[in-house]
């Protein structure tokens, strides 16, 4: 399994910016269906606009040898590359009755619901096997520097909120305040990074919104 251009987006890619194969999602809109053969396209969009698509062959009509046949393109031009990739698949049997059907991971070897295939990546996998974190995680990642500023802040008793000076309190030691007033920078400085790298990324994004008119 090869890598996934992971400078693309500052950082281990997220879930959210990858192809997706939902098997629970085919099941339900019948692109799948246990005890047959069925054959189609998946293909994805982004604001509208098709960002990608694959053949596939869901073969769920041999016991014991039931899969998922992946066939698309990888790349461009001289790098372009024929891809045929099969993806085992198993089922359980809940309590309540039925069968709840799942992928193997071709890297992991276990039981998964989606696999995930990132911008630069080279084969659909499972999120563990390719690392993949959540937007919501990223935000909250983001957010951590202000949470410890106002956290400070409210202990050192002066208003919260990025560019608020703190003054010692009544009864604090100059020593502790000393102490507590060089967090406060440090955490002022990684909220002043992030702020910046914010502005970049909006930048970035009005940037490409122009050019797209």
């Amino acid at each position: 399994m090869g890598g996934y251009g992971s400078g693309r987006y500052g950082g281990r890619p997220i879930a959210e910016h990858c192809l997706r194969i939902d098997l629970a999602w085919m099941l339900r809109r019948g692109l799948a269906k246990s005890g047959t053969s069925q054959a189609g396209t998946l293909s994805w969009s982004c604001n509208g606009s098709p960002s990608g698509s694959i053949g596939y062959h869901a073969l769920m009509h041999e016991p014991g040898s039931e899969r998922l046949k992946l066939t698309y393109t990888r790349s461009k031009g001289d790098d372009a590359e024929c891809v045929n990739q099969t993806i085992a698949l198993t089922f359980t049997q809940p309590n309540f009755g039925g069968k709840r059907w799942w992928m193997i991971c071709p890297y992991r070897g276990i039981r998964v619901g989606k696999l995930y295939l990132p911008p630069g990546g080279d084969r659909f996998a499972s999120r563990k096997a390719w690392r993949l974190g959540y937007q919501s995680q990223r935000d909250a990642a983001r957010d951590r520097p202000f949470e410890m500023l106002f956290r400070l802040q409210k202990k050192l008793g002066c208003p919260q909120g990025w560019g608020n000076f703190p003054r010692r309190p009544k009864g604090m030691w100059q020593r502790t305040y000393d102490r507590h007033f060089e967090e406060y920078l440090r955490l002022d400085e990684l909220c002043a990074l992030e702020m910046s790298a914010t502005m970049a990324r909006l930048t970035g994004e009005l940037g490409k919104g122009w050019r797209n008119l």
